[in-house]
C-alpha cells in the first residue's frame, strides 16, 4: 500500500510507484548502506526520451520530533524540492515521489527527477577550462547565480545542510557576448527549515567555504554578491 506519494506526471499512486520501481538504469550513485537501510540513484530514459534520475531507497529513514518512528528521507527531499521550486531556486524538477511498505513492513521509497540538461559539477566545469573559455564576465554570472540561489533559499529559512561544492552545478548557454552562466543546487536530502534565515545562511555559507576551493578573491566576490542578494551581512564569512 502506498502511504505517501505525489507526482507531476501522468502516473500516480500505487501505479506510479510500481511503474518507476520496475524501471532499471545505470547506477550513478551506487546504493549506500546507512540510516538502517540503503539508498542509490539510477539514470534512465522515460518513454518520451527525457533523461530522468530515480533515487531508490529501502529502509532508509530519518527521525525527528515530528517523526520519532522514522520517515523515508525522500519525503524530506520532496518537501525541500517543492519549497525551493516555489522560492525560484534552481533545483531539479520533480516528476514523482512515493513510499510503500513491502511484505516485511519495511519502507521502500522513490524520488524521480528530470535531468538538469547541460549542467555539470562546478569543479568539473573549471577543470575543463570553462572559466577561461567563456571569460571573466560569464564567471561572474556564475558567482551571481550561485549567490542569488543561495540567498533565495536562505531567505525562505531553508538550510541545505550539505552544501559541498560538488552539489553546485553550472551551465553556460550561448556563445561570445551572448553567453550566460547559471547555477543549480543538488542533493537536498538533508535540507531543512531553520527558525531564522540567519541561522540557515550562517550554517551553509561557512560549510561551503570549508568544502570548496574558491580562491580568496573569488570567495570575497561571492560573499559580496551573496550579502547583497540576502539583504544583510553574515558574521564570520571572511
Amino acid at each position: 500500500m502506498v502511504v505517501e506519494g505525489m507526482t507531476t506526471g501522468t502516473a500516480s499512486g500505487k501505479a506510479g510507484f510500481d511503474h518507476y520501481w520496475r524501471q532499471q538504469g545505470a547506477w550513478v550513485e551506487e546504493p549506500n548502506v546507512r540510516r538502517g537501510g540503503e539508498s542509490g540513484v539510477q539514470r534512465l530514459f522515460a518513454a518520451d526520451g527525457q533523461m530522468i534520475y530515480v533515487k531508490r531507497q529501502v529502509g532508509h529513514i530519518y527521525r525527528s520530533w515530528l517523526h520519532p518512528f522514522g520517515r523515508p528521507t525522500v519525503l524530506r527531499e520532496r518537501d525541500a524540492l517543492t519549497a525551493l521550486y516555489q522560492l525560484d531556486v534552481k533545483v531539479p524538477k520533480m516528476i514523482f515521489c512515493g513510499t510503500q511498505r513491502d511484505e516485511n513492513n519495511e519502507w521502500r521509497a522513490l524520488l524521480v527527477t528530470k535531468s538538469l540538461d547541460g549542467f555539470e559539477e562546478y569543479e568539473h566545469w573549471l577543470q575543463g577550462g570553462g572559466r577561461e573559455r567563456h571569460g571573466e564576465a560569464v564567471y561572474e554570472q556564475v558567482l551571481q547565480s550561485l549567490a542569488t540561489n543561495l540567498a533565495r533559499m536562505h531567505r525562505g529559512r531553508w538550510q541545505h545542510s550539505c552544501i559541498y561544492i560538488k552539489h553546485v552545478f553550472v551551465r553556460v548557454t550561448g556563445e561570445g557576448s551572448a553567453a550566460r552562466g547559471e547555477v543549480a543546487l543538488l542533493d537536498l536530502e538533508k535540507c531543512r527549515q531553520r527558525m531564522t534565515a540567519q541561522q540557515a545562511a550562517s550554517h551553509d555559507m561557512k560549510q561551503l567555504r570549508r568544502h570548496s576551493s574558491f580562491s580568496d578573491p573569488d570567495w570575497r566576490k561571492l560573499i559580496y554578491l551573496y550579502e547583497a542578494a540576502f539583504g544583510s551581512s553574515i558574521k564570520g564569512l571572511e
